[in-house]
């Protein structure tokens, strides 16, 4: 991988690190680069866990057709009705970040809503804790941390295996990027 530079600040996700505060829900209108649509067999419950226990606002709702939920700026979900949804979770996963310091709380608060709803958290080797959960709808939901970066972790070893160093070093011609 070498034809990469920081592009960090695109992104809402603040640098990892102890002190790392979320951004606020971003209430703005903007062209959507992505999202995902999960059906849902009812739409109030589904908002209702969307909201209490991952941390989303209702950015807003057509009666009965759609409900545009999102929490940070690029992280939106559109909830839209349907007569049933599937009886498991797929083994496909949409991931939404968040910082380190929410991680337990948003785990307290979706097993307050539904206690069997959450696997994790798990560090993983590319320097995140994440957190698995399946929603009302059966959709499986990634929240996703990034951790602090630790030059001497394997985590630091196993993405310098694939190029990613941190700022400043060992990028050769990328260097002008950073």
């Amino acid at each position: 991988m070498s034809d990469y530079y920081d592009a960090f600040e695109t992104s809402p996700v603040p640098a990892p690190g102890p002190d790392a505060v979320p951004p606020e829900p971003f209430r703005g209108i903007y062209g959507m680069p992505a999202f995902v649509t999960i059906p849902t067999s009812d739409l109030a419950a589904s908002v209702d866990f969307w909201t209490r226990g991952l941390g989303f606002i209702e950015l807003f709702g057509i009666p009965g057709r759609v409900v545009h939920l999102r929490r940070w700026a690029f992280q939106d979900v559109l909830l839209v009705p349907a007569e049933s949804v599937p009886e498991q979770a797929p083994a496909m996963s949409f991931s939404f970040a968040c910082v380190l310091g929410q991680v337990d709380s948003l785990v307290e608060a979706c097993r307050t809503l539904c206690p069997d709803s959450v696997d994790g958290p798990r560090d993983t080797p590319w320097n995140t804790r994440d957190v698995v959960v399946i929603t009302p709808e059966n959709a499986r939901i990634v929240i996703t941390a990034a951790k602090p970066f630790d030059p001497d972790s394997q985590e630091a070893r196993n993405l310098a295996a694939v190029g990613i160093t941190p700022p400043g070093v060992g990028r050769g011609d990328n260097e002008e990027h950073a």
